[in-house]
């Protein structure tokens, strides 16, 4: 539904019709130092979970560490290190609200003012040529996610090619929805195979984010580059917008609530008014 009029920005409207028209938006981080630190988290992180405090990794740059993690962690123990790694920095009480400023206004231009978010960050972490981090084709509202979510991802390294993932634009993902019917009995790579040529293969340098939307079909392949990727991920949606199966105080918390809208939640009729 698209309304008559609007009193949006020139720039408001111009970003919003992008992120309907191509299902996503690259940009550079609105907060670069946020992003440095939460990198910097993550290398201290796996750091310490090595046993690598000193050694010739320390003085390298930045990500170089995260590039080659496949030199210190087996595909076998990737999971734990994943996971370890997950609890170390959601326990960090700064984590959310730093990758939140890394988009932050065009989160605020694309879903709202007034946000929830989902209330752990997620890490994915890809090895090359290691085929048990795959995330087949999909849409998050196939699984019960709400369609008014959008998915903010960050890559802590240089995501390229199969070291990236891929989204279905919005019109051949139209036309996937019309016919899905006909892929019941068929294998996700047999959807893959049929959508393949029109995939969009996302280009995210570090230092900067994709916003996507997570109704359109999208997944990875196996990372045939030389190094690892790394990237988090992390669903914003309106606070006053539709829930499904990830509820608000469960999944979601708000973190943008404005004055009028606390006061209303909050507000109870006089005791015996009636109208």
């Amino acid at each position: 539904m698209t309304p008559s009029f609007d009193f949006l920005t020139e720039e408001e409207r111009a970003l919003g019709d992008r992120f309907r028209r191509d299902g996503f938006i690259v940009a550079p981080a609105e907060d670069r130092a946020a992003l440095d630190a939460i990198r910097d988290l993550m290398v201290g992180l796996a750091r310490r979970r090595l046993g690598m405090e000193e050694g010739p990794e320390r003085s390298g740059p930045p990500g170089r560490l995260l590039d080659r993690i496949g030199d210190f962690v087996s595909v076998e123990a990737l999971n734990a290190f994943r996971l370890a790694m997950i609890g170390g920095m959601n326990a960090e009480p700064w984590l959310r609200a730093a990758y939140f400023s890394v988009a932050r206004r065009t989160l605020s231009a694309i879903v709202g003012s007034e946000l929830c978010m989902q209330r752990r960050v997620n890490l994915s972490i890809q090895l090359p040529d290691d085929d048990s981090s795959l995330l087949p084709v999909h849409a998050d509202t196939w699984s019960g996610d709400s369609p008014f979510e959008v998915v903010l991802w960050i890559p802590l390294v240089d995501c390229h090619g199969s070291k990236s993932m891929f989204l279905l634009p919005p019109g051949p993902n139209a036309e996937l929805e019309r016919t899905l019917h006909c892929f019941a009995d068929r294998s996700v790579d047999g959807m893959f195979a049929a959508i393949e040529p029109d995939l969009t293969w996302m280009e995210v340098p570090y230092g900067h984010f994709l916003l996507f939307n997570q109704n359109l079909a999208h997944g990875n392949r196996v990372n045939r580059e030389a190094d690892a990727r790394w990237s988090m991920n992390c669903r914003f949606k309106g606070v006053f917008t539709p829930y499904a199966d990830k509820k608000l105080g469960e999944f979601f918390e708000p973190i943008t609530l404005r004055p009028a809208s606390r006061i209303g939640l909050d507000y109870e009729m006089p005791a015996g008014f009636h109208e």
